[in-house]
């Protein structure tokens, strides 16, 4: 794709939004954005977010405008500067509006891009020759004509008309990433996957298999975002009680025709309604845990094309996020049991082999980093540091135990770290259910099922620290560990059901003897 491509592809809904507006052909500011602004390069436009060449006028200034002084035709000129690029854009159509001189642009055809382009160049838009002629060449060659037709077979079928009192100007989103591209929720390093595209055990229903149309990314209350710039939402839904509960799609229309569809789902919170044009990083709500097939906390971000002839295609969100990571130089990766998805579609899949995680490894990322959303890292009280080295090096040597191999353990460590709950019964296998939960206050809770007897408390200090100084002594040999581990944790499961057999015993005793009384 090339440069102008890209920018008519982040910038075409500002410019449909004006036609709408306005009635000026979106092909034709789409050209003059890419010819202005170097594609969006120039320091005008990096600096000032003004990609039209317009300059501050003496009334703009006035009127508490802002400008930066940039060479043109003479040195340390007064140009307009904005806060958005969407400012620029709705400046751009107000400044042709307005001004007498091009008054005779406004009685062509909004879909007429010659006669615009001829129009602006006799009205002396640019010093230079042969503007509408270049102006022509960049809107045939990259096909820009293109959303003229969207915007004319929009407006008819809706019984729309042209101007900005039909066609209220949307509010667009703030850019997080100069490029124009974002990844669905800011992280520094990686996006922590529970679950990827393709077949999987439904988690609703472990008996069967389903077709997951997405990615599960684990969030904890994060502000979900636009992914590129020029998006539209086309649909919301505020039901939490659906499937997948309070949701919402973006799209973002190609030269080409086509269109990709990026839907959030199981949200606490929705910010946009439909209509709203966004830009990459614009907040669009918050992640949650609504809707009726969910286990906990996550987005679930899926990906559609919708081609030019209307044939729709899920597609693996990794493939997509690999291609926006490649044109905005976005550098986190997407791990799913500490390897990178991402790396198959950049090609680069034999390289990442080699940086893949080892169990530990890929626990201790989970456990350091804020980016795994799993609310474990970070925390400065001694206790709930003590519990997590437990839980860490426990989670650790209960996924050796079956000879399991690199790709299980890790897998079980992913899954131990999304629910935050450690499966023991391979250190304990005489119990029919025993396991160790961390609950959101930090605390270590024990929770065994022996057959006869239910026992579940919050270990204390002094245990934790028994068990972290055992599971941490690497001198001794892994058997060994286990052993002592194991011992420690029967010790602490039968002084409890000593404990609640004498209460019971002690309640039975004081029962008789109120009997007795009476």
């Amino acid at each position: 794709m090339s440069r102008n491509q890209e920018y008519a592809q982040q910038y075409a809904e500002y410019a449909m939004e004006q036609m709408r507006r306005y009635g000026i052909p979106a092909s034709v500011t789409l050209a003059q954005g890419i010819l202005e602004s170097s594609n969006g390069r120039s320091r005008l436009a990096q600096n000032e977010n003004n990609h039209f060449g317009i300059k501050a006028t003496p009334s703009w200034i006035a009127e508490g405008g802002r400008y930066g002084l940039y060479s043109d035709d003479k040195p340390n000129e007064k140009f307009c500067s904005y806060d958005s690029v969407g400012d620029s854009y709705e400046h751009h159509s107000r400044f042709l509006k307005e001004n007498s001189r091009y008054a005779g642009c406004f009685k062509l055809s909004p879909d007429d891009y010659k006669g615009w382009t001829q129009s602006i160049e006799k009205a002396g838009y640019a010093t230079g020759g042969r503007y509408a002629e270049n102006l022509q060449k960049i809107i045939e060659q990259n096909g820009l004509q293109h959303y003229d037709r969207l915007v004319m077979q929009e407006m008819a079928a809706q019984g729309r008309e042209f101007g900005v009192e039909n066609n209220p100007l949307h509010t667009f989103g703030e850019v997080t990433n100069a490029n124009g591209y974002s990844f669905p929720v800011e992280r520094k390093e990686f996006l922590f996957v529970t679950s990827p595209f393709g077949m999987r055990q439904d988690p609703m229903d472990g008996t069967k298999q389903q077709m997951h149309k997405g990615v599960d990314i684990r969030c904890n209350g994060d502000t979900v975002l636009a992914t590129e710039n020029g998006g539209k939402v086309i649909a919301v839904n505020h039901n939490k009680n659906t499937s997948g509960g309070k949701s919402l799609t973006v799209e973002y229309a190609r030269a080409d025709g086509s269109k990709v569809q990026c839907t959030y789902m199981h949200l606490r919170e929705v910010s946009v309604k439909v209509g709203d044009l966004v830009q990459a990083g614009g907040r669009l709500g918050i992640s949650g845990n609504t809707g009726t097939r969910t286990t906990g906390e996550h987005l679930h971000f899926g990906v559609a094309n919708i081609y030019a002839d209307g044939t729709r295609r899920d597609i693996d969100p990794a493939a997509y996020l690999a291609e926006i990571a490649q044109k905005g130089q976005l550098k986190q990766q997407m791990l799913h049991n500490g390897n990178d998805l991402l790396a198959k579609y950049k090609g680069t899949e034999e390289l990442s082999a080699d940086k893949n995680l080892s169990p530990d490894g890929w626990m201790k990322k989970l456990l350091s980093s804020e980016d795994s959303g799993v609310g474990l890292s970070g925390c400065n009280d001694p206790i709930v540091e003590m519990a997590m080295t437990a839980f860490a090096s426990l989670m650790l040597l209960a996924t050796q135990i079956d000879n399991w191999n690199e790709e299980e353990q890790k897998a079980a460590i992913s899954t131990a770290m999304d629910s935050r709950n450690i499966d023991l019964k391979p250190l304990l296998p005489n119990m029919k259910n025993c396991d160790l939960t961390i609950c959101e206050n930090g605390k270590a809770i024990l929770r065994v099922d022996n057959g006869e007897l239910c026992v579940s408390r919050e270990l204390t200090a002094a245990e934790l620290s028994r068990l972290s100084a055992t599971l941490n002594n690497h001198a001794l040999p892994e058997e060994t560990r286990r052993m002592r581990v194991a011992g420690m944790l029967n010790t602490i499961i039968l002084s409890e059901a000593a404990s609640q057999n004498f209460e019971q015993g002690m309640s039975q005793q004081q029962g008789q003897t109120e009997n007795l009384r009476r």
